[in-house]
């Protein structure tokens, strides 16, 4: 009986040979290995101007330079995992780069730090997402922590049915997410270009941080922004779940994810400086950039 209860819920057993009809396509890579980092560029906006806050909304201008600067070190990080791609075909994580080249002790340590990497990333990942409904839908606000579980839950089945069913299920989303976000920024700086771009209020006179603590501040709003780079590394640490030649498919989303990643988390820091956002407790950079459009 546990058996069949089992199967129902989980999809019955596969051998090891059916592993090649699990194997990814690039759409469907993307999606799964892609989602944390496509997704982080709905909040990592937000964790910027949360620290240029702190001192007076006049300083999100320094955002611009500051997202600019992220966008160049994903771009360096994409470089590099690209060469790990090829470099290690049988999939290059760290624990795989870190045994081959330092040694059995800093591979552990490197793995242990992924797992906790990973642990962190779900949770700030859904915190983020029940932020989004819960800023779509302000009645929810006070079920955000069932929300929250709920959606872990439900992420955790679709993943234990296997590759290729997760795979078909998350596309969906993601690229519903991709589109979505494509088609705002397009529209916001179209808006910008004919001069029509909405103002949500008057920041005041622009005033430029001083001395050593407008260094450390500009410091910690890019520490804060390089949560936008969260799961950069998952393609290279699944090189063997996409379908052959693996490196090559592989390597090709890598591309893919970066470029968008950047294309959009640009576009989203734009938008929330044309429109003087500020953060609020109760509401997302990004819910207040779509209302105000």
């Amino acid at each position: 009986m546990f058996k069949d209860i089992k199967e129902r819920f989980l999809g019955k057993p596969l051998a090891t040979a059916a592993i090649t009809n699990e194997k990814l396509t690039n759409t469907q890579g993307l999606a799964i290995f892609g989602a944390d980092a496509l997704s982080s560029t709905a909040y990592a906006t937000e964790e910027i101007l949360l620290v240029l806050a702190t001192v007076g909304a006049s300083l999100s201008y320094i955002s611009i330079p500051v997202a600019l600067s992220i966008f160049g070190l994903i771009l360096l990080v994409a470089i590099s995992y690209h060469q790990v791609i090829h470099a290690y075909p049988q999939g290059g994580g760290v624990y795989n780069v870190a045994s081959k080249n330092l040694g059995e002790y800093p591979a552990l340590l490197g793995a242990a730090s992924l797992l906790i990497d990973y642990t962190l990333t779900a949770a700030v990942s859904m915190t983020a997402g029940v932020a989004a409904i819960t800023s779509a839908f302000p009645t929810l606000y006070d079920h955000r922590v069932a929300i929250g579980i709920t959606v872990i839950l439900i992420l955790m089945w679709v993943n234990l049915r296997g590759l290729r069913e997760s795979g078909k299920l998350f596309s969906i989303p993601t690229y519903i997410f991709i589109i979505s976000f494509l088609i705002m920024i397009s529209y916001g700086i179209w808006r910008y270009l004919t001069g029509s771009f909405p103002v949500a209020q008057s920041l005041g006179a622009l005033s430029e941080p001083m001395g050593a603590l407008g260094l450390l501040l500009i410091l910690r709003a890019f520490a804060a922004g390089c949560t936008a780079m969260t799961g950069i590394e998952a393609v290279s640490n699944g090189v063997q779940a996409f379908k052959s030649p693996e490196s090559e498919n592989a390597a090709r989303t890598l591309q893919k994810m970066a470029l968008l990643l950047g294309v959009i988390f640009i576009g989203i820091t734009l938008l929330a400086y044309w429109g003087k956002i500020v953060p609020i407790h109760d509401e997302t950079v990004l819910s207040q950039i779509a209302r105000l459009l």
